[in-house]
């Protein structure tokens, strides 16, 4: 029996992670949850599976998460903050940790998941994208296990060879990797100034958390995903074709020099990759409904628009450029959809404040986590000021 952490595990993917996970109570333990704030949610999951830990992102929601389990008589053991996360993921009893905390917060303790020779389930794309190198350096020194849960990087990993050594030497010409193109894929141009957060939050296809929605309507997500699998994949955007798919169903595909383009299909449910990281190199049931090819009535398959999605070009010249700026990236994008979903920003005025945040902040070698962290922190005061001259000018 594998025990498993799952940090976030109140968001989507942590909520899947906890089904596929009951569906085989012989094969995993839950040992430690976290949640930033809901803590009704987690004080439910608690009572469920029992863990022997749950964390809260701040100390006051963890004193009251504490007073309530206890009025309940539960032996949980309640932590709190950036410290709780990283003492959880590095427990000897936790063998598997899911790192599905959104956001730069989720940095610290999936490198400490990392340091401490886990299998870590990359749900947190952040890690890589702002601390790439030290994240892998992590990973090799300590003997972790390093499996991705995107949808399209799970997808890749399983078109690839096993023992993936590298693109040339596994004969690799391209990877191909998709997206929907959000919901605002054919809409007027004129029109996304007027887009509301909860049509931005309206995916198509998948069911996610509106942080993570919104950069899939501005498809900065998928720009955070090219960096992602650039680290994975020891690869470099040249070797990088993003396809937008409206259909989902293709979640990416791997191009061989023999001519040979493998694809991984499935329903858009994020339980299929959940579950073949939980289970590599064996398979489980995911609950997952079978995909009806009958029922496809087509795939299609477009170029990108970098007209109507900037946001892919802002992160595809972050990481040529390296060093910090996709942290500095990732950052302005955090603080400028946060504002965009408190109704502050227009739609279109995200990929504004990102580029204008990466023309003011220098970017340099990302030689250590405190400095990736200070570029991180330099950029979302730059992003505030940014908003708030924005705000002032529009009343």
């Amino acid at each position: 029996m594998k025990g498993l952490c799952i940090l976030g595990s109140t968001g989507s993917i942590g909520v899947n992670t906890l089904d596929v996970a009951a569906r085989h109570p012989e094969k995993y333990k839950i040992v430690a949850l976290s949640a930033n704030s809901q803590v009704e949610r987690l004080l439910e999951q608690c009572e469920q599976y029992q863990p022997e830990y749950a964390v809260m992102a701040n100390e006051d929601s963890a004193q009251l998460l504490a007073e309530r389990l206890k009025d309940k008589n539960s032996s949980v053991k309640v932590l709190s903050g950036i410290p709780g996360l990283e003492t959880i993921a590095s427990l000897d009893q936790v063998d598997y940790v899911m790192a599905a905390i959104v956001g730069a917060a989720g940095l610290k303790p999936t490198l400490a998941a990392a340091r401490t020779g886990k299998r870590v389930l990359l749900a947190n794309k952040e890690a890589l994208v702002m601390s790439g190198q030290i994240f892998m350096d992590e990973v090799k020194k300590n003997n972790a296990e390093l499996l991705p849960i995107d949808s399209e990087h799970n997808a890749i990993f399983q078109c690839m060879p096993e023992g993936y050594k590298g693109l040339s030497e596994s004969g690799i010409t391209k990877i191909l990797l998709t997206g929907s193109g959000g919901p605002f894929r054919t809409k007027a141009l004129s029109e996304l100034e007027e887009v509301t957060p909860d049509q931005a939050c309206a995916h198509p296809n998948w069911s996610m958390g509106r942080k993570i929605s919104v950069d899939s309507a501005t498809m900065m997500n998928k720009g955070l995903e090219l960096i992602e699998a650039c680290w994975l994949f020891q690869t470099t955007p040249d070797n990088i074709q993003i396809i937008v798919h409206p259909q989902s169903v293709i979640h990416s595909m791997v191009q061989y020099s023999d001519g040979s383009v493998l694809a991984q299909l499935g329903q858009p449910d994020m339980r299929t990759p959940i579950a073949h990281a939980l289970s590599w190199p064996d398979r489980i049931d995911s609950g997952v409904e079978k995909l009806d090819f009958f029922s496809v009535s087509k795939l299609e398959f477009e170029e990108p628009d970098y007209e109507r999605f900037p946001c892919l070009r802002l992160a595809e010249e972050s990481i040529r450029k390296g060093g910090t700026a996709p942290a500095i990236l990732n950052a302005a994008n955090e603080v400028a959809v946060a504002s965009f979903l408190d109704n502050e920003l227009k739609f279109t005025d995200i990929p504004l404040i990102v580029e204008q945040t990466l023309n003011n902040s220098p970017s340099r070698p990302a030689l250590s986590l405190d400095e990736i962290l200070e570029d991180d922190l330099a950029a979302r005061k730059e992003a505030e000021q940014l908003i708030a001259l924005r705000v002032k000018q529009a009343k």
